[in-house]
């Protein structure tokens, strides 16, 4: 259950930074053209939301020595991330992930480009380089965000289970959102399978770590055989807060001692659906940063939702997952008129 909250701490987002590479409606973005390339990655998208919203963020990953790397880091210091944490590797590129989008919005991804023989450089996290980066970067953290993708391989799994470490022993509050993505376990799986046992073992433990714990349906169904937050919450030692998301239907949630669900708000028009996920996880944080556990209630965690609900609307209605993230005015707005 999250405690203590203070709007001055810094998040810390570990893991994944990319592009998406955003096939014509309906095409194949290996083949069709035109195609757009937009920045992407879960825990990226969220320190870049977090940034738009006011938050103090620090990013961690490991990014190519090219024109992606580059203009990432470039993006990223724009919008005040903290980059003290962010890796170059000389040896491999930056990944880029197809993404085929559907004629509704939604988006389906169809593997990747760019490997050169050696991997992507987000999968070599070196925790070398971390632990020498980690004393500056904890100094004033609060909160660690990461996602599962970086336990795929054996160098950023080392990387991520060290820092998750660090960050119990520091007492941070711990954020996860599962993201599972099976094409970043095994290149050939379908899209949509789920989790095999040997997964599980693999991502289980991580999950035993949060403080907040979030999901879509079909995830909280892969890895808990279950829907209902409360469950999922005792399921787990740490007993998380848990938030589960399901597209355009109603959220579930149970939040430091409260559970209920909240009708999501549709946004202005879909473009788009690809990181309005993370824009809802970089809305909330931001929101529990700026309340105290002690004002926390029922009508409370209401209103924290549907900013992050309004977070993740806004991004539909633009291409990529940054680009059209919103700033604080741009979501009071957007809900004013709800």
């Amino acid at each position: 259950m999250l405690k203590g909250f203070v709007n001055n701490s810094v998040v810390i987002c570990l893991g994944e930074a990319l592009i998406d590479r955003l096939g014509p409606l309906g095409g194949d973005p290996s083949v069709d053209k035109p195609v757009e390339d937009c920045f992407g990655g879960a825990p990226a998208n969220v320190a870049c939301g977090l940034a738009r919203l006011g938050t103090r963020v620090e990013f961690v990953g490991r990014l190519g020595n090219d024109l992606i790397g580059n203009k990432f880091c470039d993006l990223m210091a724009t919008r005040g991330v903290n980059l003290s944490g962010v890796q170059i590797d000389r040896r491999r590129p930056s990944r880029v992930v197809l993404v085929r989008r559907e004629f509704n919005g939604e988006r389906v991804f169809h593997g990747f480009d760019g490997d050169k023989g050696q991997g992507f450089a987000d999968e070599a996290l070196h925790l070398g380089e971390l632990k020498q980066a980690w004393p500056q970067l904890s100094s004033d953290a609060g909160w660690i965000l990461m996602g599962t993708i970086p336990l795929a391989k054996q160098a950023s799994s080392e990387a991520l289970r060290w820092a998750l470490n660090q960050a119990s022993r520091s007492g941070l509050k711990i954020a996860i959102d599962v993201n599972w993505r099976p094409t970043f376990w095994d290149v050939k799986a379908a899209p949509d399978c789920g989790p095999n046992k040997t997964t599980l073992k693999t991502i289980l433990p991580l999950l035993e770590k949060a403080s907040l714990l979030k999901l879509a349906k079909e995830e909280a169904n892969w890895f808990f055989n279950s829907d209902e937050p409360m469950a999922i919450s005792r399921l787990l030692s740490q007993n998380p807060d848990v938030v589960i998301t399901d597209g355009a239907r109603p959220l579930k949630w149970t939040i430091g001692g409260f559970s209920g669900q909240l009708n999501v708000l549709p946004p202005p028009v879909v473009l788009d659906t690809t990181g309005a996920g993370d824009a809802f996880t970089a809305g909330l944080i931001n929101q529990l940063l700026m309340t105290s556990s002690e004002a926390l209630n029922d009508e409370k965690i209401q209103a924290i939702l549907r900013f992050a609900a309004a977070c993740g609307a806004l991004v539909c209605g633009g291409m990529g997952a940054i680009n059209p993230q919103p700033t604080h005015l741009q979501v009071e707005e957007f809900l004013a008129v709800k």
